[in-house]
C-alpha cells in the first residue's frame, strides 16, 4: 500500500514541522495506474480539489490528460494557467461566482470551461449574465442520485429543467453530472451493484431526454470510490481526485484499488505531560479534524491511541511513551487528505530520502486573481 519508507528523511532535524511530504514517483504511478483502469485518457476528467496544485496538473498533462474537474473558481484558474484545454466547474455557481466565472471564461479564452446548474433560477441568471455580456456559457446538468447533497433528481421538474437550458440561445448543453460520494460499501461486489443500481437512473433519464428529441452529449460520473465501474462505462468521464495522493481512509476502505500513498505527515513530538502520554505538533490548523478518531494512520508505530486534538496540539496514549524523546519525529498518513492539503501554503517534495523543493499549494485560497 505504501511505497517502501519514501517518507523517511535522511535529515529531519533540518525539517520545520508539520509538514505535508508528497512523493512524485508515486503520483506518478498513480496517474500511470488511472489511466491503466480506464483504458485512455479519452474518459478521464480527475478532480483537482485534493491537490491544489500546478505540479501535479502538469504531471497529468504530461500524461496525455486534457479534461480536468475542480470545486473552485481558484482551481478553475489555475488549471487555465497552466494550459488546461477542458475544465469543468463541478460547483454551481451562484451570486458573485456568477460574474467570476464569466469573468474567467474572458481572460483565458485558451481554456474550454464548463460548469453546473441545478435549478432553473440559477439557470436564468446564467442565461441573463451571458446574455447581457454577449457570452455563451457551457453547462451540465447536475443529478441527485441519491447523495443528496446537490442536484436535481432524475424527475419530470430536472426534464424541464434540461429543456429549458436547451432553449436558451446562451446556453450550450454540454450533458449530465452525477457525483455518487455516498456509495463506498468496502465490499467490492456490493459497492458495484450499488453504483449500477444509482446509476441506472441516470441512465433512464438520459433515455427519456432522447427520446424526445434532447441531445446529451457526455455523462460526467463518480469520484474515487465508484471509479472502477464508471472508467468502464462508454461514453461516460470518470472524475476521480483522492486517487493522485492517496489516504488512509479510502486505502483502508478500498485495498484492492491499489493506490499508492503519495503524500505523508511528518510531525514531531512536542510534549511529554504525564506517562504513557505523547504531544504531537499536529492541530486543527494542520490536519483536518471533521471526522472522529483516529485522524492519522501512524506509520511503523501501531501503540498509539489518538485521544485529542486541539488548534496546535494532537494528543495521544501509548505505553511506548520512554521510547520518544522530545523532538523525534513521527510519521503519518492523513485519514482524509484533501481537507488536510488545503492547510498548507506548500507541499515538501522528497526524493531519495531528501526533501528537494516544494509545491505551492496555489488554489488553496477562493481566489488566485479573478
Amino acid at each position: 500500500m505504501i511505497l517502501k519508507d519514501w517518507y523517511c528523511l535522511h535529515n529531519p532535524e533540518e525539517t520545520i514541522t508539520p509538514a505535508l511530504l508528497v512523493s512524485p514517483k508515486a503520483i506518478r504511478r498513480n496517474i500511470d495506474l488511472m489511466i491503466e483502469m480506464a483504458g485512455s485518457v479519452k474518459n478521464l476528467r480527475p478532480h483537482i480539489k485534493t491537490h491544489k496544485t500546478a505540479e501535479i496538473i502538469n504531471m497529468q498533462l504530461e500524461s496525455g490528460i486534457q479534461k480536468f474537474k475542480c470545486a473552485t473558481i481558484a482551481e478553475a484558474e489555475l488549471l487555465a494557467q497552466n494550459k488546461a484545454k477542458d475544465v469543468l466547474l463541478a460547483m454551481q455557481p451562484v451570486g458573485a461566482n456568477i460574474d467570476r466565472f464569466l469573468r474567467l471564461m474572458k481572460t483565458c479564452p485558451q481554456t474550454e470551461f464548463s460548469t453546473l446548474v441545478d435549478h432553473p433560477s440559477i439557470l436564468k441568471k446564467i442565461s441573463d449574465t451571458a446574455d447581457k455580456e454577449k457570452m455563451s456559457v457551457s453547462l451540465w446538468l447536475d443529478i441527485n442520485n441519491g447523495m443528496n447533497r446537490t442536484g436535481i433528481s432524475p424527475n419530470n421538474h430536472a426534464f424541464k429543467l434540461y429543456k429549458s437550458m436547451t432553449a436558451s440561445s446562451r446556453i450550450a448543453v454540454m450533458g449530465l453530472h452525477v457525483y455518487d460520494g455516498h456509495l463506498r460499501n468496502t465490499d467490492f461486489e456490493q459497492r458495484k451493484k450499488d453504483c449500477d443500481r444509482a446509476f441506472q437512473s441516470v441512465m433512464d433519464f438520459k433515455n427519456s431526454l432522447e427520446k424526445e428529441g434532447l441531445a446529451v452529449p457526455s455523462i460526467v460520473a463518480g469520484g474515487s470510490p465508484t471509479f472502477p465501474f464508471h472508467c468502464l462505462r462508454e461514453g461516460v468521464e470518470t472524475s476521480p481526485g483522492t486517487t493522485l495522493l492517496w489516504d488512509a481512509g479510502y486505502g483502508n476502505s478500498f485495498p484492492e484499488m491499489k493506490f499508492k500513498m503519495a503524500a505523508v505527515l511528518a510531525t514531531r513530538v512536542l510534549s511529554k505531560p504525564k506517562e504513557d502520554i505523547l504531544c504531537l505538533d499536529l492541530g486543527h490548523k494542520w490536519l483536518a479534524p471533521e471526522m472522529g478518531f483516529p485522524r492519522v494512520q501512524f506509520l511503523n508505530e501501531d501503540s498509539f491511541e489518538q485521544v485529542g486534538q486541539s488548534e496546535e496540539h494532537f494528543v495521544i496514549n501509548t505505553n511506548k511513551s520512554e521510547a520518544y524523546q522530545i523532538g523525534d519525529i513521527v510519521y503519518a498518513i492523513p485519514q482524509h487528505i484533501c481537507p488536510t492539503v488545503a492547510k498548507y501554503d506548500y507541499l515538501q517534495v522528497v526524493e531519495n530520502n531528501e526533501i528537494v523543493g516544494s509545491w505551492k499549494v496555489a488554489a488553496r485560497n477562493q481566489s488566485i486573481h479573478i
